[in-house]
């Protein structure tokens, strides 16, 4: 009757015990047991990793650096040349005069064929486009949409003129680019083909179709270009390229296209009419005259950074084959035998990373139990 007594209290001891427990259950899961890849970055899987990028790279960063190389490029930094004698110490009253001659006639020698399409672009320096408050002051549903003319509050200083609402509205719209140009070689005139010079994306989404200038630099101060107020914001595609600032102070802007091919030692004469005031904050402006290639204009950074890292990559592929073969390091998928096999080739004194030194036989014995 004891005995039974007591069982009974041992199984409801147990029992209280299991409920009790916090134990969660099993599973693979939360104890960690789940099968994963573990790869071991062996000397020669490194080694291999390097060779490749090197064997890639390389041959990119010549290809980048010839393809840049065939880019024939004229620049003309005309903005000083342009300028009267009379007006050389005080530029700021050339440009803001409307008395002022403002034509200017440049000559452009073609060093070598410069093949069609010959890209023109004008490039400022020392304009911050990127300015928080230029960047604010514009309305995008405004250039969008009709119904929209009126949402100006974004685009103080330039929102109403004395006429009404202006649209585009905004200093960026304002301050447009208004230095034109026009070529000639051997007394023939060169057509400048100024369609599909935007981004299809601003044009078609940033842009409406209804949307017509209004109000435009009609203030007391003009800032820059005017708009024909008879043609959609989306078709006037100066304003559009102007219209996607740039993040540097030096940019290029693209200004039309040359559909004929210039042949080596072509003199270009260029007629240009010097509208734009980057006098007053110390800018440059130039004409660029470009081709292209596969990677664009002329630029040698791109072929640089290749060949860089490819050749970093070889060099250190070189450096781990060279230690390797110097000090090698036995390993195996299991690094504890890896140990196992050097204190084995030390006990023997044969391992160049131990002579010298005393090993005993408690340490195979004791590196064996921790493998089992």
């Amino acid at each position: 009757m004891d005995k039974l007594g007591s069982m009974t209290k041992e199984g409801a001891s147990s029992s209280s015990t299991k409920r009790k427990s916090r134990r969660p259950k099993y599973s693979k899961f939360t104890q960690q047991e789940l099968s994963a890849c573990k790869p071991i970055l062996t000397p020669g899987w490194v080694i291999s990793i390097f060779v490749t990028i090197g064997i890639v790279f390389i041959p990119i960063g010549f290809a980048s650096l010839f393809a840049s190389e065939r880019v024939v490029e004229i620049i003309d930094h005309y903005d000083k040349d342009c300028v009267p004698l009379r007006y050389t110490d005080d530029k700021l009253a050339f440009i803001q005069s409307s008395k002022t001659n403002k034509t200017c006639i440049r000559r452009l020698t073609v060093p070598k064929q410069m093949k069609s399409p010959v890209y023109i672009y004008y490039q400022l320096d020392h304009f911050y486009q990127n300015h928080r408050r230029y960047v604010k002051s514009r309305s995008d549903s405004q250039l969008r949409s009709k119904s929209d003319e009126n949402k100006t509050s974004t685009c103080a200083p330039e929102r109403n003129s004395p006429n009404g609402t202006i649209v585009p509205c905004g200093l960026i719209a304002w301050s447009l680019f208004n230095d034109t140009y026009k070529f000639s070689v051997k007394n023939k005139q060169l057509g400048v083909n100024k369609k599909d010079i935007t981004w299809k994306s601003d044009q078609g989404n940033k842009f409406g179709s209804d949307v017509y200038p209004k109000n435009f630099q009609s203030g007391g101060l003009i800032g820059g270009a005017k708009l024909n107020s008879s043609i959609p914001l989306s078709e006037q595609e100066d304003l559009i390229v102007w219209m996607r600032t740039a993040a540097l102070p030096t940019f290029r802007k693209l200004y039309g296209r040359i559909e004929v091919d210039l042949e080596a030692n072509d003199v270009v004469i260029v007629t240009i009419e010097n509208n734009y005031n980057t006098y007053s904050f110390g800018g440059n402006k130039k004409l660029v005259l470009s081709t292209a290639s596969w990677i664009g204009g002329k630029n040698y950074l791109l072929g640089v950074a290749y060949l860089t890292v490819g050749g970093l990559c070889l060099f250190l592929a070189i450096s781990f084959i060279l230690l390797y073969l110097i000090k090698p390091r036995l390993y195996n998928k299991n690094n504890n035998w890896d140990k196992a096999v050097v204190l084995e080739l030390c006990l023997l004194g044969i391992h160049p990373t131990c002579l010298g030194t005393e090993v005993h036989q408690e340490d195979i014995y004791l590196l064996a139990r921790s493998i089992h």
